[in-house]
């Protein structure tokens, strides 16, 4: 039977350098469709995956609630579903990055590499290199979070870097549905690691997008997040 989200609290975490308004405008419109309410805790990039401990453990202090992220966000909540089993409905996992050890993820590799970059030749030098190399609205978006968790930002990057995700034997006991979302042309998290997820978990379902249909319009992840938790 479906998940009904009528009246559930859905919180989500951003991906390593983004942020709650990123996050926002992708989950927000197909979660409000469904009636949940949508909380979107900005990151503390000075201790970022324990504040998104803090967060979660927060809000469910009222009642079992969903969770969900981005990248570095998905691991951190699908983390927090296995170790709270009785406190959490379900899982949105969007761009997967790694299973296990980040030692050879091409996500974690960008992250260690753009603190290194940050470090060396600052935030300004930074971003116009990230802008050069990026799809225009994604430089549009990292611009704005950077620049706001500068000068903390490579500190973030660096331990998100170091986070060790559910591994697959970790994740065959997840008990609630987890949604899973990839875009099929991004190399920084691979499709492969999405299907990882997916076989790994009991109830669990994948959909696809691409980036530009991300760049077109960010609320199509979200929509592809939330109708693979609702087929899981």
């Amino acid at each position: 039977m479906a998940l009904n989200l009528s009246g559930a609290t859905v919180v989500l975490l951003p991906g390593t350098g983004s942020d709650d308004d990123y996050i926002y405008r992708v989950f927000a419109p197909a979660l409000h469709d469904v009636g949940a309410t949508v909380v979107t805790p900005p990151p503390n990039p000075n201790r970022l995956v324990d504040g998104y401990r803090d967060e979660l453990d927060d809000a469910a202090r009222s009642g079992p609630i969903v969770v969900g992220g981005v990248s570095i966000g998905a691991a951190a909540a699908l983390r927090w579903a296995l170790d709270h089993p009785s406190l959490a409905l379900g899982v949105l996992a969007a761009l997967p990055a790694w299973t296990g050890s980040p030692a050879d993820a091409p996500a974690a590799h960008a992250a260690r590499h753009t603190a290194h970059v940050l470090r060396r030749d600052g935030l300004a030098s930074a971003v116009a290199q990230m802008r050069a190399s990026s799809p225009q609205w994604l430089g549009e978006e990292l611009t704005r979070s950077w620049v706001s968790q500068w000068p903390a930002l490579p500190d973030a990057m660096e331990e998100a870097a170091g986070v060790v995700a559910p591994t697959s034997d970790e994740m065959e006991s997840l008990a609630v549905p987890m949604g899973v979302a990839a875009a099929t042309d991004d190399a920084v998290h691979p499709i492969e690691v999405a299907l990882e997820w997916v076989s790994a978990a009991p109830h669990a379902a994948l959909r696809t997008v691409t980036l530009d249909e991300m760049g077109a319009d960010p609320a199509a992840l979200g929509r592809a997040c939330l109708a693979a938790l609702l087929d899981a």
